[in-house]
């Protein structure tokens, strides 16, 4: 027989802090406590996931007492659908503790010398801010608590229901949300995944079901831009030519505002779309973002930031920091779609990007064509592989290199390769300041941070970008 593991619950704990991730702290016989859930300030009974010698994890069971930093969340959805974790605080104190988990970041984990952190550049929009949201359709629809109880009183069936579009519940992957409104991203989005799911269930076409690998109707991506497009790619199981059909003309005459509509079949059993390719059904296939006076191809693979306004200001940062003058050669690693490379464009002599993944180099070629910058070479392939003495000789040595790297930071050997290479500045975009920070004491050999400029991209998140400025040592001395 299965142990059964003791439920343990710690009450009336005076939450003090935030940490990592998103989580609250506490402190309790000298134990630290993680905490979700919970604001400083708030008074709480905590029930323990993970209970070790000199720590401990749990999530809120019962709010004693509110913090006065506690505001109503504005989404019906909050504490359920694992999107936004920071409703519950006021846009100005998720600035503050974002700041503040920069500079914890850097301190705690860089042990380096550092500048003083600029003021975080916060979001002038925080709702609907997002051009990219990806819903996901399934069988197994999650029942809040009451409302469990009052359908098992009703004498309603909880097996027969119809499935649910929306967002994961946070901590399952088998269960989904059914979301009224999203706040994250403008109409019509809410509209349109309400009228898909509907399709599916007026015609009795199966919600894929992640346990078993079966089911018709999986996932939607929905991209809109400033420029007025909207692209809809539409995820199924298998092929039913029908009744896809049926499904797409249904959105293309209920919703107009659609300039691009998708479908892709994917009989696979993960999510990705890397390795699939999503027929154009209508449209040109792709639509097109602005940024300043640039314009950026967006296909329905391609990586783009997704808060377009907030990319323009990271990217002004990071331009800013790269203090060019039409005289440095640049160099963009993970370079993606080459956006970065392309918006710092006119004050280089010239750029060279580099990206491991060739399709989105092919995505940077013709958005470079697309705003006739003509000094500016893409390239794939690993930076490690690529930068040798040989690619210098044809391309020039960078002055100035420009890394963006995925939240895992950048790999060992490409920090010693930056070493090597010397580049006088190396401005450093990241997603995670925790791996920016390991990546930064590395580099601290050489280099000296001279500026940090943290950016919030994502409202009602944990999430924070950061940008750094470094400088040869020996240039300052």
């Amino acid at each position: 027989m299965r142990k059964q593991r003791k439920i343990t619950v710690l009450e009336n704990v005076l939450v003090l802090d935030y940490a990592a991730e998103g989580k609250s702290l506490a402190r309790v016989d000298g134990k630290v406590i993680f905490i979700e859930g919970a604001v400083p300030g708030d008074t709480v009974d905590i029930q323990l996931s993970k209970n070790k010698s000199d720590w401990a994890e749990g999530h809120v069971v019962k709010i004693h007492t509110h913090s006065p930093d506690r505001v109503p969340a504005f989404c019906e959805h909050f504490g359920v659908c694992g999107g936004c974790q920071w409703q519950m605080l006021p846009y100005e104190k998720q600035l503050f503790y974002k700041h503040k988990q920069v500079t914890d970041n850097l301190q705690r984990i860089g042990k380096i010398a550092l500048p003083e952190i600029a003021p975080i550049l916060g979001a002038d929009k925080t709702r609907q801010y997002r051009n990219k949201l990806e819903y996901t359709f399934s069988p197994k629809k999650f029942i809040p608590t009451e409302e469990f109880r009052k359908m098992k009183e009703a004498g309603i069936s909880l097996t027969d229901q119809p499935g649910a579009g929306g967002f994961h519940v946070r901590g399952f992957f088998d269960k989904v949300v059914e979301i009224d409104t999203c706040h994250l991203q403008e109409e019509p989005t809410n509209l349109i995944r309400k009228a898909v799911a509907k399709f599916a269930v007026d015609h009795q076409l199966p919600f894929y079901n992640v346990k078993s690998h079966q089911g018709w109707l999986r996932n939607m991506f929905v991209r809109n831009t400033s420029t007025g497009e909207l692209m809809i790619n539409v995820v199924l199981g298998y092929e039913s030519e029908e009744s896809r059909k049926q499904l797409l003309d249904q959105l293309l005459s209920d919703f107009p505002a659609i300039t691009t509509l998708l479908y892709t079949i994917n009989t696979k059993k993960n999510d990705s779309l890397h390795d699939l390719n999503p027929i154009v059904y209508a449209g040109k296939g792709y639509i097109t973002e602005k940024l300043e006076d640039f314009s950026f191809k967006i296909s329905p693979k391609s990586f783009f930031q997704t808060n377009t306004r907030q990319a323009e200001k990271l990217y002004q940062v990071t331009r800013d920091f790269a203090e060019l003058n039409g005289t440095q050669i640049v160099y963009d690693l993970y370079c993606g779609t080459g956006s970065i490379g392309i918006f710092v464009s006119k004050l280089a002599k010239k750029v060279i990007g580099v990206e491991v993944i060739a399709e989105a180099i092919a995505d940077a070629d013709e958005n470079a064509a697309l705003n006739h910058i003509h000094h500016a070479n893409f390239f794939a392939g690993d930076v490690v592989d690529i930068c040798d003495d040989k690619f210098f000789e044809q391309h020039g040595r960078p002055d100035v290199i420009i890394t963006d790297p995925p939240r895992a930071g950048m790999h060992e050997k490409l920090v010693k390769k930056l070493l090597d290479i010397a580049a006088p500045v190396v401005v450093y975009v990241s997603c995670n300041p925790a791996t920016q920070a390991r990546d930064l004491a590395m580099l601290d050999e050489k280099y000296r941070v001279e500026k940090i400029q943290p950016v919030d991209m994502f409202p009602h998140t944990l999430h924070i970008e950061n940008v750094v400025q470094l400088k040869l040592k020996s240039d300052l001395a």
